[in-house]
């Protein structure tokens, strides 16, 4: 059994081949995680301007003024 040295070539290769595949999926999922957070965020921002909307009117006090 002859036992092959590993060489640095060898080991660059590898890390590139395996850097590769991650770096596809990771580009994939960044594109994704920035659509997600943009509908997020816009459904965060309608849900508060909705719920301060429903708090003022709570609040306010109407007065009404009548001539005798």
């Amino acid at each position: 059994m002859a036992q092959q040295r590993i060489t640095r070539d060898d080991l660059e290769s590898k890390f590139r081949e395996a850097q590769g595949g991650w770096q596809g999926k990771l580009n994939d999922q960044k594109q994704t995680l920035a659509t997600i957070a943009t509908v997020g965020g816009v459904v965060l921002l309608i849900l508060v301007f909705l719920i301060g909307k429903r708090s003022g009117k709570k609040k306010t006090t109407f007065v009404e003024i009548r001539r005798v």
